[in-house]
């Protein structure tokens, strides 16, 4: 069996209005098609040319909205279908859904995290509500729907220790993550599915769409994501990951989840430019769509 490899990562967030907007036929509220989410509409555009591009035969995706209280838990069911809405904005995304999981590379990462000392468990609940990050942040890189996935849940470590601790463990897990790919044979695409400063507005306009009450919250956030976004470029990553406790707590970022810094532990720490495809902002968060053309050697 040739050795399997990671062919790209993904910063891929995951705001469902992306999705309202689109206004895709699994998704049951229509947009008035105002246009506020055109930037990153147009990102996603790129990515998914990008991916189509590529051969691939898996989707590995980290999402901060399946919270597990203790250690990180994997999908291990082989299907799951239904209608995912989400529970803060079920007037946007209300998405009939069916998807096929790897189980079998889901539990050679768990197996591979453990070996790394990581409390890890396979979720096997036939019921079980896949959350609507997963959901929106494949579909949105993906739509075919044509790909397994793997899904990986967000511990607490970061929120029940520190930051730093948090780091360390999901470096650890995004180096579990490369190392089943590569045992697996099988080529994947890695998607970071999580927004870059994430305070927000807690009103909504009459139409959520209007592109006048987009911005972002304030321009401390636009500071730290406009630096974030710069180093991306330049190849720096491990200058973001030295920096990233103060970015998570100063521009209350959701990489307080972890996925970004598993995608830089799963790509090797990546010390190449990234493909920063484009930014916007949603209800006020940072939203970046970026792409590393596979792991580092």
């Amino acid at each position: 069996m040739s050795k399997g490899e990671i062919v790209s990562g993904c910063l891929a967030p995951h705001p469902p209005h992306l999705v309202y907007a689109a206004n895709p036929s699994q998704n049951e509220p229509r947009s008035s098609g105002a246009g506020a989410w055109q930037a990153l509409h147009e990102s996603y555009q790129k990515l998914q040319q990008s991916l189509d591009a590529k051969d691939f035969d898996v989707l590995i995706v980290h999402t901060p909205h399946w919270k597990t209280r203790i250690g990180h838990h994997l999908l291990g069911v082989p299907q799951f279908s239904g209608l995912s809405v989400d529970p803060i904005f079920p007037n946007l995304f209300r998405f009939n859904f069916e998807l096929e999981v790897d189980v079998e590379l889901s539990e050679n990462i768990c197996a591979a995290a453990q070996q790394r000392g990581l409390e890890m468990h396979m979720m096997r609940n036939p019921d079980f509500r896949v959350d609507y990050g997963t959901i929106t942040s494949c579909h949105l890189a993906h739509p075919q729907w044509d790909k397994q996935i793997v899904c990986i849940s967000s511990g607490r470590t970061y929120f029940d220790y520190s930051n730093e601790a948090g780091e360390l463990e999901m470096l650890a897990l995004g180096a579990a993550t490369r190392e089943a790919v590569e045992k697996s044979g099988k080529k994947a695409v890695l998607l970071a599915s999580t927004s870059l400063s994430h305070r927000h507005f807690t009103s909504e306009p009459a139409d959520p769409e209007d592109p006048q009450y987009e911005y972002i919250y304030n321009n401390n956030q636009a500071a730290w994501d406009d630096h974030i976004l710069g180093l991306m470029r330049e190849g720096k990553c491990q200058q973001i990951l030295d920096e990233m406790p103060d970015f998570i707590e100063q521009s209350i970022s959701e990489c307080k989840d972890g996925s970004l810094t598993w995608l830089f532990g799963a790509l090797g720490v990546p010390d190449y430019p990234a493909n920063v495809y484009g930014y916007g902002t949603v209800i006020g968060t940072g939203n970046a769509v970026v792409e590393w053309q596979g792991a580092a050697q």
